[in-house]
């Protein structure tokens, strides 16, 4: 039996456990998925993450059948979840809303690790610390 052909992919960052019909509704409606299926897949896979935002890759195929690739928070959620804050500086060089400790910085490196573009541990650092200078947070070495 030759493999599915797959018709759509969409990438969707929903909230984990609780996935909103009208998001699903958005983007799914047009690739013919079930958009129910969807969400009960989504909400149990996530549902001990809840709160969080995670990112799922939404593959449908021309059987209208679908697959679910899940991806980690968005660095800048992690971030603003680590200092407890819910948005980040409007100007970045001039405002700070908070500092990163170095322990903080390689907890998100480490679970950030999978979906970066970085060989190891130390270039994901740099990565996550980056993001952070850019919301207008400060990291401590």
């Amino acid at each position: 039996m030759p493999p599915k052909k797959k018709t759509h992919e969409v990438t969707l960052a929903l909230e984990a456990g609780n996935a909103a019909m009208v998001d699903l509704g958005k983007m799914l409606g047009p690739t013919g998925a079930n958009m129910r299926a969807v969400k009960v897949e989504y909400d149990e896979a996530t549902s001990k993450n809840r709160g969080e935002i995670i990112p799922v890759i939404v593959s449908v195929y021309e059987d209208r059948s679908h697959t679910l690739a899940y991806k980690t928070p968005p660095t800048s959620f992690l971030i603003k979840k680590a200092l407890g804050i819910q948005s980040a500086a409007s100007n970045p060089l001039t405002q700070t809303v908070g500092t990163l400790n170095a322990t903080q910085v390689k907890e998100i490196a480490e679970r950030k690790l999978p979906d970066l573009n970085a060989n190891d541990l130390d270039a994901a650092i740099q990565i996550v610390a980056g993001t952070a200078r850019s919301m207008g947070v400060k990291v401590a070495q």
